[in-house]
């Protein structure tokens, strides 16, 4: 089997039908055919099996595709450190990074990443944290930055723990929460579900008739002209001028919110890899 073979069980297996897979290999359907059956000999399996619905991969075909993908992965390993034997450190740096992270302190991470490696190639995606996961689950990214609690086996490293706060205008100090607005925004479900438990032991609704923006900024800078209250991370306070709560719950336990740097063994051993995640610890440390 050869890396084509590798790209044509991977396509095969995404689109589930020969004529779509033909059509994204640049090649007829009968030479796609003829070389599924001369892997199919070459292994002396079945990969797959044809129905009107499509392809349907069969167990061993499912086990081929496993080994092929992984093969894969370990191909593009081997290219990225031969290119980083050559004099400096090149090759390719594939990160994703959380929203809020990426708002904060990406742009100097960055900016120090490049000036001191500017022949490497960088791929930066910022989403959200279960995205951002699900890609370095995938293989697709080299190092995540996410916040919050996922379930991860390999190198995981505690980047900072901040507070969870309700702000409010210093103008509203005598106001019951109950009497403005609430702002919201868009985030994620563990941030969602926690948020929910805090205003229930507190006893609060928020309102129908609320605000609701699509970034933190936006609803940071809406608290600061007086519009209502919110409840927000730490790591977006810093020029917020009115007031600040950390709250707490119930039981006494602080509401915080964690950063996590994850990155697996294998990518670690790439030199681009390794000066990243220093830059993003240094970093951290001299906060």
């Amino acid at each position: 089997m050869t890396e084509r073979d590798f790209e044509i069980l991977e396509v095969l297996n995404k689109t589930k039908n020969i004529t779509h897979a033909a059509d994204l290999l640049y090649i007829n359907q009968s030479a796609l055919s003829k070389r599924i059956i001369a892997i199919e000999e070459e292994l002396g399996v079945t990969l797959m099996i044809r129905s009107r619905q499509g392809i349907h991969f069969t167990p061993e075909g499912e086990k081929v595709l496993s080994y092929t993908q992984e093969a894969k992965k370990l191909l593009k390993l081997m290219r990225e450190n031969l290119k980083g034997n050559n004099t400096g450190i090149s090759g390719t740096l594939r990160a994703g990074i959380s929203i809020n992270y990426s708002q904060y302190n990406l742009p100097q991470i960055l900016s120090e990443y490049k000036k001191k490696f500017p022949n490497v190639t960088t791929y930066i995606t910022t989403e959200y944290s279960r995205n951002i996961f699900l890609k370095i689950m995938n293989g697709e990214i080299d190092v995540a930055v996410v916040r919050g609690e996922f379930s991860w086996n390999e190198n995981r490293i505690l980047l900072e723990k901040e507070n969870i706060c309700l702000i409010y205008n210093n103008q509203d100090i005598e106001k019951d929460l109950l009497e403005f607005q609430y702002i919201g925004r868009k985030t994620d479900v563990t941030f969602e579900r926690e948020m929910v438990q805090w205003l229930r032991e507190n006893n609060l609704k928020i309102k129908k008739d609320g605000i609701y923006v699509d970034n933190i900024n936006t609803c940071v800078e809406m608290v600061n002209q007086g519009l209502g209250w919110a409840i927000v991370p730490e790591i977006c306070l810093k020029d917020f001028k009115g007031q600040i709560k950390p709250l707490v719950f119930k039981n006494g336990q602080a509401f915080t919110r964690s950063t996590y740097l994850l990155y697996s063994n294998s990518v670690a051993k790439l030199p681009q890899v390794r000066e990243f995640i220093k830059i993003i610890q240094n970093r951290n440390k001299g906060d």
